[in-house]
């Protein structure tokens, strides 16, 4: 099965997921016409221009359920989706990734799939078992990265937020070109792999990754940094064609 393709000059439709509605609803408001309810068993899509946009759940299980439903129903429909985009809110790597920057993943990692052993943590690969990594299309990276003004680098995917300056400056030395962690990001990618369809990650900064600190947040400029980097990534989503 190849990844499906959209002919010269026509527009690929395109799934967003998100983790929660408010992000959705952040991604829709780059939007100037409404978004049209489209009801999916378990779940419901918000269609807008090329995009259906997809409030999959917090945390890479949901994420990655919720995803392949949609990636099912749409490729069942004879209509299937040519990319998968995993959106949201993240924190971010100081000082690289500031509270309001806008990253696009060139890599998208499952960072604490594995097992700790006495000499350190070793990711499912080094057992001998699937995969911890998905490389979204270059030539997409650089597109988006390109069009929104956006940072480009890993996004770590985690089912435990980072609450420490100790765990953070772990995961730096394990991921040294990290530049944000989120919850969803490598079980849409997941999803994405089963239907051979391509996939790439947008995340807008609201926090630094350490210590919890609930007053640091920056939840709102991050979600309005979201709808502006979709204001101008939306026009290159929805005309990119897989090679």
């Amino acid at each position: 099965m190849s990844p499906a393709r959209t002919e010269p000059g026509s527009r690929s439709r395109v799934l967003v997921a998100t983790a929660v509605p408010a992000e959705r609803d952040a991604v829709a408001g780059a939007f100037c016409s409404p978004a049209v309810e489209i009801p999916l068993p378990g779940a419901t899509l918000h269609r807008v221009g090329a995009l259906d946009l997809l409030a999959a759940g917090v945390g890479p299980a949901l994420a990655a359920a919720s995803a392949a439903a949609a990636l099912t129903a749409a490729a069942l429909g004879g209509t299937p989706y040519g990319l998968v985009v995993c959106a949201g809110i993240a924190g971010g790597f100081a000082p690289d990734a500031p509270v309001g920057s806008l990253i696009v993943a060139d890599e998208i990692v499952a960072a604490d799939l594995g097992a700790e052993t006495p000499d350190g943590f070793l990711p499912v690969t080094e057992l001998g078992f699937g995969t911890v990594r998905h490389r979204p299309p270059e030539p997409l990276v650089r597109d988006l990265a390109t069009a929104a003004d956006a940072l480009t680098g890993g996004v770590l995917t985690v089912s435990t937020v980072t609450g420490s300056a100790a765990r953070a400056a772990e995961l730096r030395v394990r991921h040294p070109r990290a530049l944000a962690e989120a919850m969803e990001g490598f079980g849409v990618a997941e999803a994405a792999a089963a239907h051979r369809t391509p996939v790439v990650e947008v995340r807008a900064v609201s926090n630094p990754v350490g210590p919890r600190d609930r007053a640091a947040w920056r939840i709102g400029d991050a979600l309005t940094a979201l709808t502006e980097g979709f204001g101008k990534l939306a026009p290159v989503l929805e005309s990119w064609n897989p090679a």
